[in-house]
C-alpha cells in the first residue's frame, strides 16, 4: 500500500478520501497526478534480498518491502488503487483482479485451499457468479437459501457465505448484519457493486469480504474491466498469492483508470441516484408498468416490470443505450432473462425473482426529463406492439 501512516489514521470524510487515497505521497514527489507504471519486471543486483523477499510473499503473501519485483507479484499504479478502495471500504487492505469473475474465483479457490468448498449463497447474484457457483467448475458445491436459512445452510466444510445487496438484477436488500451474525466463523462475502461505499460499506456491518465488480460505478466510464476484493490483511495475503499463481492480474493503466474513477465516486453515485429515484417515481405511476423496483439505501439502479413486451422497450430506447453492465456516466437498460441472466437456469432464475418481463436499468447522469423522454416513448412502443394487460401499476421496495 502507499501513502503515509497519518493519512491511514486520520479520519476523513468519505468525498476527502475519494479524492486523496492513494496519492498521499504524490506531493513530497514533486508529483500531482498518479504515474503510471507499465513495467512487467524490475532490475536488483541483490538476488540474496530478492530470494528473502519471494520467501516472505510466499509465507504469508505480504506486500514485498522495497521496490517491486515482478508484475505478477504487484504494481504501484495498482497498489494505489487498492489502497484507495481499502479506505473507501473500511478496510485493512484490497487486492485488485483482472475482472469481478478473476476476483470471485480467487476468493473460492483460497477456501477450496483450505479443504472448505462448500458455499452457501442467497439468490439473485450477478448471473455468471451464479453459474460459476451452480456449475462447480472451481469444484464449489452451493447450497442455495434466503437469509433466514443461512444457519441452518452451514456444514463443517462450509467456507463462505456469499450475498448480493442490493441483489442483480432485482434490486432486493439483505440485512448484512444479521446475516453475519448467522454466518457465525464462515466468512460473509457481500457483493457491493451496486451499492458501492457511498451508500454502504458491508464491512462495518460484519462482512469479512467486500467485492466488487470495479468495471461498473468505480470505474464509471465503461472503459475499463476489473474486480476488487476488500477484506482483512491476512485474507488478503492469500488472495495475493491465488493472484500471483493464476495470472489474473490487473493492468497498470486499468489501475490508473480505476484510481481517477474513485475520485468522482461520491459525486457521480449521489447525481446518477437522483435521477434514479426520480424515473422510479414516475414508473411507479405510470399504468403501462406492473412493478417498480427500487432499494430502500437509494442508488442509480431501477428493476420494472412491464405490462407490453419488454423486448419492446429494449428496441425502442434512443437516447438510453440497450446493453449491459452498469455504472457509467451514460444509462443503460438490459433485460436480465435474454442477457446477463441468461446462463442461470430458468427456474431458479424466476424463483429469485427475475422475471420474464423484468427490465433493468443503469441510470446515468442525463438530464432526467430527456431520460423519461426517451423511456415513456419505448414503453409507449411496448404497449401499443406487446401483450398489453391493463391495471393499476404497485411499486414495491426492495426487500
Amino acid at each position: 500500500m502507499t501513502g503515509d501512516d497519518d493519512a491511514r489514521t486520520t479520519t476523513r470524510a468519505l468525498a476527502t478520501e475519494a479524492v486523496h487515497a492513494g496519492r498521499d505521497d504524490l506531493a513530497r514527489q514533486g508529483l500531482h497526478a498518479p504515474p503510471i507504471d507499465l513495467s512487467t519486471t524490475y532490475p536488483s543486483f541483490d538476488s540474496r534480498g530478492e530470494a528473502a523477499r519471494i520467501d516472505a510473499f510466499a509465507a504469508t503473501g505480504a506486500e514485498p518491502d522495497g521496490p517491486p519485483v515482478y508484475a505478477r507479484l504487484g504494481n504501484p499504479t495498482v497498489a494505489r488503487f487498492e489502497t484507495a478502495l481499502a479506505r473507501l471500504e473500511g478496510t485493512q487492505a484490497a487486492v485488485a483482479f483482472a475482472s469481478g469473475m478473476a476476483a470471485l474465483s480467487a476468493v473460492l479457490l483460497v477456501r477450496a485451499a483450505a479443504g472448505l468448498r462448500h458455499v452457501v449463497a442467497v439468490r439473485p447474484l450477478y448471473g455468471c457468479s451464479d453459474h460459476l457457483l451452480t456449475a462447480g467448475l472451481l469444484g464449489s458445491e452451493v447450497t442455495w437459501t434466503d437469509p433466514a436459512g443461512t444457519a441452518a445452510a452451514l456444514r463443517p466444510d462450509t467456507g463462505l457465505v456469499m450475498v448480493e445487496s442490493p441483489a442483480n438484477p432485482t434490486l432486493a436488500e439483505v440485512d448484512l448484519r444479521a446475516l453475519a451474525h448467522a454466518c457465525g466463523s464462515v466468512p460473509l462475502l457481500a457483493d457491493n457493486t451496486f451499492a458501492t461505499p457511498v451508500l454502504q460499506r458491508p464491512a462495518e456491518r460484519g462482512a469479512r469480504l467486500v467485492l466488487h465488480s470495479a468495471t461498473k460505478y468505480l470505474g464509471g466510464h465503461g472503459d475499463v474491466m476489473a474486480g476488487v476484493v476488500a477484506c482483512d490483511e491476512e485474507f488478503a495475503g492469500q488472495l495475493r498469492q491465488i493472484r500471483f499463481a493464476t495470472g489474473g492480474v490487473l493492468h497498470p493503466l486499468a489501475g490508473y483508470l480505476l484510481l481517477r474513477g474513485l475520485s468522482t465516486l461520491p459525486v457521480r453515485v449521489r447525481a446518477a441516484s437522483e435521477n434514479a429515484a426520480e424515473l422510479a417515481r414516475r414508473l411507479a405511476a405510470d399504468p403501462r408498468v406492473a412493478r417498480v423496483r427500487y432499494p430502500r439505501i437509494g442508488g442509480a439502479m431501477i428493476a420494472f416490470e412491464v405490462h407490453g413486451d419488454p423486448h419492446e422497450v429494449i428496441a425502442g430506447v434512443r437516447l438510453i443505450t440497450p446493453a449491459v453492465s452498469l455504472g457509467s456516466v451514460d444509462s443503460l437498460i438490459q433485460h436480465p432473462a435474454s442477457i446477463s441472466h441468461r446462463i442461470v437456469d430458468a427456474e431458479a432464475r424466476r424463483g429469485a425473482g427475475v422475471s420474464d418481463r423484468l427490465l433493468r436499468m443503469s441510470v446515468g447522469l442525463e438530464d432526467v426529463e430527456d431520460l423519461w423522454t426517451d423511456l415513456d416513448q419505448a414503453l409507449h412502443r411496448a404497449a401499443a406492439g406487446g401483450d398489453e394487460t391493463p391495471g393499476h401499476t404497485v411499486a414495491v421496495a426492495a426487500g
